[in-house]
């Protein structure tokens, strides 16, 4: 319908004759202000699309409301906008425009007050989480009643018991609503035309920007929300699955100990890059469901391959960057019980689900290690494959990264030797 062309780096209209036949009782060509407020006047809610005198090429919505005309400078770049809120039509766009400033006129006083002093004690999150979720409320105020329902799914998923109990942060990034929109902390209007709050983008929890300071870490993602597997945060990964450990991980350790055990080289030995790349392909595809099968991976090193691959390509490590430069402290110390008892201590302060994961790879890795005789992978040479892969210096420095590897390698290889009485 539209073609576009860029001038002072904005999407501008370019009307053509069937923009012209579709819209042709809201075009009115080139006008005035005064001739738009002429046609507009005395019809609340009214608007037209006129083309700019001083600016041909340039279009103009011009709206009625409050007894006047206003009018805004229209643009087009795949959506309608007049701001920074994208629209799919004209009309989405100005019942939109007409929430707002009906909003913005009839209860700016109480917006002001809510916006700025907003009632934690009362009403909303902080009263589920003072009954320690039952379902007990004190009477709403009439903007928070739409919330309810979210508020109370949230209380289910706090209470249900099959979901495991790993603590997650909500991943709450700047937002821009569409309509009237309300906090799912504190209850109260979110107000604003642009970036009126903070999603999480992980569960899609609402919040004023100052309520998200209060927001306890109880984030339960929406597996509708995490579109793959591999790059995704480890911790978000299980609870979207809810599954005790990342499901790529107990797939390919399952199907490398069913059938690869003995392997020469495993974990050494690399498989066909394509090929992992299909693996990883098929979990981001199909999740639990990814079949790894020998009928169609007869090479254990492409599963053994995919599984390294997954564990670089998280965005926080196994071993997290806020506790590395401990793990490494605890490496560079000369007596074997001290630094295994620094290493025990450390671990400790692990995420859940990583210490989980790690747990459970050394365990694996072990029994790797009783096959040494077959696979020629003993404690050291699987320390030397998986120290990089399993923790990184927080900076990106390669020289950091050369310094530390003789440290990362004797990490793991102590983690597997002593799994059982570290974990």
């Amino acid at each position: 319908m539209y073609c576009q062309k860029r001038k002072n780096a904005e999407s501008q209209y370019i009307l053509l004759p069937f923009f012209r036949q579709q819209f042709k009782l809201l075009f009115h060509g080139i006008i005035s202000r005064e001739q738009a407020d002429e046609i507009l006047a005395g019809v609340e809610g009214a608007y037209i699309l006129r083309e700019s005198q001083r600016q041909p090429g340039c279009y103009t919505l011009a709206l009625r409301f409050g007894n006047q005309t206003l009018n805004y400078r229209l643009f087009y770049d795949g959506k309608h906008f007049v701001g920074e809120k994208r629209f799919e039509s004209i009309h989405d766009l100005v019942t939109d425009g007409l929430i707002t400033l009906y909003i913005e006129t009839k209860a700016s006083e109480y917006i002001s007050k809510m916006t700025t002093n907003p009632i934690y004690e009362h009403i909303g999150y902080a009263t589920l989480l003072r009954e320690k979720g039952a379902l007990l409320w004190q009477p709403l105020k009439l903007f928070a009643y739409s919330q309810i329902t979210s508020l109370v799914r949230r209380a289910a998923l706090t209470q249900n018991d099959n979901h495991f109990n790993y603590e997650k942060a909500h991943n709450f990034k700047v937002h821009t609503f569409r309509g009237p929109h309300w906090c799912e902390y504190c209850a109260n209007f979110m107000w604003g035309l642009i970036a009126q709050g903070v999603r999480c983008s992980d569960c899609g929890l609402n919040v004023h920007k100052q309520c998200s300071k209060y927001v306890p870490n109880d984030c339960q993602p929406d597996l509708k929300r995490i579109k793959r597997v591999y790059c995704c945060d480890l911790t978000t990964l299980v609870k979207a699955h809810n599954t005790q450990r990342p499901m790529v991980v107990d797939s390919c350790i399952r199907e490398i100990e069913a059938r690869g055990l003995k392997s020469e080289g495993l974990y050494r030995v690399s498989g066909f890059t394509e090929h992992i790349e299909d693996v990883k392909m098929a979990f981001d595809r199909d999740g639990d469901k990814a079949d790894i099968s020998a009928s169609i991976y007869p090479d254990i090193n492409i599963i053994a391959g995919a599984l390294k691959l997954y564990f670089r390509d998280l965005p926080i490590p196994v071993i997290t960057y806020d506790t590395y430069s401990k793990f490494i402290e605890a490496a560079k110390i000369s007596n074997p019980d001290e630094r295994l008892e620094a290493i025990h201590e450390v671990l400790m302060l692990l995420p859940a689900a990583h210490y989980e994961t790690l747990r459970y790879l050394m365990i694996h890795l072990k029994k790797v290690t009783l096959h040494e005789k077959e696979n020629f992978m003993n404690a050291e040479n699987l320390g030397i494959v998986f120290g990089p892969t399993l923790m990184r210096p927080p900076e990106d420095s390669t020289l950091a990264t050369l310094n530390d590897m003789r440290y990362q390698k004797l990490i793991v290889q102590i983690l597997i030797e002593n799994e059982d009485v570290l974990f």
